[in-house]
């Protein structure tokens, strides 16, 4: 029973301080690097276009490595579509983005254009998917920021 007991205490002593780190991103910290959202943004986007072109090359192939590697970059470039999503939703709109800013309903399409954009690259592996996003990111970086993407 005991060692029930301390396997429970370890178990939460190693969960809460996760769970703690995970949330982080909506404790009112006040720690907040935009710049940076931006280029990770640009990075997803990059891996997603790259993934596409590896799933299109792919997909004609039929041996196991190739099927392999299809598989790993269609999770790839889920994931980066999602992690875009997620940025959009959990950084942008519930914390950065403030009803009284004069820029709101723009700053509000323009991210919403980034979140829809995203969805469309995980439906499809046409380039203009990728382009779109693309545009999309850069649109709302203009909207946010005041000034075109570099």
């Amino acid at each position: 029973m005991k060692r029930v007991f301390a396997a429970c205490l370890l178990l939460i002593a190693v969960v809460v301080p996760v769970a703690y780190v995970a949330a982080h991103c909506e404790v009112p910290c006040g720690i907040y690097d935009d710049d940076r959202r931006f280029v990770d943004m640009h990075e997803d986007y990059e891996t997603i276009a790259k993934a596409s072109a590896e799933i299109a090359a792919l997909a004609s192939k039929t041996d196991a490595l190739s099927k392999n590697q299809l598989t790993r970059w269609v999770m790839t470039k889920e994931d980066h579509a999602t992690k875009l999503q997620h940025t959009i939703a959990q950084y942008f709109m519930t914390q950065r983005i403030k009803a009284d800013d004069p820029q709101y309903v723009d700053k509000l399409t323009t991210a919403h254009k980034v979140m829809v954009a995203a969805m469309k690259c995980k439906q499809t592996v046409d380039e203009s998917s990728a382009d779109a996003l693309h545009e999309a990111i850069d649109a709302f970086q203009e909207s946010y920021t005041g000034s075109a993407a570099h």
